[in-house]
């Protein structure tokens, strides 16, 4: 879903005697009580030229190491997103999954990473498309996808019905919505895209529970205004961005979109502060507006019955 950021190198730590301006040896003249014997003051030089051949060797394999970590990272939102379409597929069919056909058609030599990989992929399954995967029998392990009409909180039934009820794409939108907010309310179009097909979904290609997924965005999402598309100013050749629509800032909270996110990297609303705070005023102006519409309402129904407040 959003998209975790990734280390982009790392720098070459310097020897002890850089951080100095050299080492002791070869910058300070020796008293009399310091003065060493030849030999040991070579051995000293010697040893001094060797330590920055030393720190490159280690950072060109702390830098290695951190390669192979982000290549781990990418395989496994990879083998996530891959589980994911594959559990879908097979509850067309309506037959309980195994344990053992996922590890064999989709997580490989991941096996041991098993816990991780099905429960990141429950958590999309329950927040992006709107089900619910269930382990009903242990000892076989043995899973099934329950439909959701609720895919988010009790608090979210009213966009559910402005979207027809329809759980998975109630979840893509929060998932677009989630990318704005957090790239400072705006996202390029070619970024939509690459986060769809990260989650294994096609912009251009039929899915069977979107349709074709570019459509659903552009023809419903912009023209019911949950989102707005612009083009970029001084942008050539010509670029798109995506922002929040006047109904999504009427109808869905920055908090609740927070949360969104947050559930979906494991993590609290308060682990992002910028975003966090924005939040936090958005809560408080609609609470203001919340307490202006009541007091309006209830002042109107106090001069139709005639109750005279002041």
């Amino acid at each position: 879903m959003l998209q975790t950021p990734e280390s982009r190198g790392l720098p070459v730590p310097q020897a002890e005697g850089e951080k100095d301006g050299g080492h002791d040896g070869e910058t300070r003249a020796p008293t009399a009580s310091q003065e060493r014997p030849k030999e040991e003051l070579g051995a000293g030089r010697e040893e001094g030229a060797a330590e920055p051949a030393l720190t490159r060797k280690g950072a060109r394999a702390l830098a290695a190491k951190a390669l192979a970590r982000r290549r781990a990272y990418r395989r496994l939102n990879r083998t996530v997103a891959e589980l994911v379409q594959f559990l879908l597929v097979k509850d067309k069919k309506k037959s309980p999954i195994t344990r053992s056909e996922m590890v064999k058609y989709v997580i490989g030599d991941l096996k041991a990473l098993f816990p991780d990989i099905i429960a990141r992929a429950a958590e999309h399954l329950r927040y992006v498309f709107g089900f619910e995967l269930k382990q009903f029998d242990r000892k076989h392990h043995t899973y099934i996808l329950i439909n959701k009409l609720k895919p988010l909180e009790e608090e979210e039934e009213e966009e559910e019905e402005d979207l027809g009820g329809d759980g998975p794409r109630l979840g893509l939108l929060m998932m677009i919505l989630g990318l704005i907010y957090m790239r400072g309310n705006s996202a390029r179009e070619a970024q939509v895209w690459e986060m769809l097909r990260r989650l294994g979904v096609q912009p251009s290609k039929y899915h069977f529970l979107f349709g074709y997924p570019k459509r659903l965005i552009m023809e419903d999402f912009v023209q019911q205004r949950y989102l707005s598309y612009r083009r970029v100013p001084h942008t050539n050749p010509p670029e798109y961005e995506f922002s929040w629509g006047p109904r999504s800032n009427l109808e869905i909270s920055k908090m609740k979109v927070l949360g969104f996110v947050a559930k979906l990297h494991k993590k609290e609303p308060q682990h992002w502060p910028v975003q966090y705070r924005e939040a936090l005023a958005d809560e408080a102006d609609r609470a203001r507006a919340k307490a202006r519409a009541e007091a309006s309402m209830t002042a109107r129904a106090s001069a139709r019955a005639g109750i005279h407040l002041w």
